[in-house]
């Protein structure tokens, strides 16, 4: 099982409900194929850098997630096949990386963040 994060960004014309539809589509597909959530961040609406399909601002949503080496192959089937995707990426993790995610949920301050006086 590898470490994955993934961004995905919803079309703005999604209501609250249709919304948390999507990502529970999205998170049962990781469980139906033999992965595990990890942690989800749903980031809410954002101006976006460049209009993309005439819209200026998207819905944001942040997972991460363990899986077998070849579900990306299956999600990005079914990403591109979803109308309500504007744009998604998702990232292999490395030990660091996994660490690094911990630390912040947890509210550890890591080695290279300046501490606050």
């Amino acid at each position: 099982m590898n470490n994955y994060e993934m961004m995905v960004i919803f079309t703005p014309v999604l209501s609250d409900d249709e919304f948390k539809a999507a990502q529970k589509r999205y998170i049962d597909l990781v469980a139906a194929n033999g992965g595990e959530l990890v942690h989800s961040n749903p980031w809410g609406l954002k101006s976006l850098a460049y209009p993309i399909e005439k819209k200026t601002t998207g819905i944001y949503w942040v997972v991460e997630y363990k899986a077998p080496s070849d579900f990306n192959a299956k999600l990005n089937i079914q990403i591109h096949r979803d109308e309500q995707v504007l744009r998604h990426m998702y990232t292999a993790l490395d030990k660091y990386a996994v660490e690094y995610n911990a630390k912040k949920r947890s509210g550890v301050a890591s080695s290279t963040e300046k501490a606050e006086a």
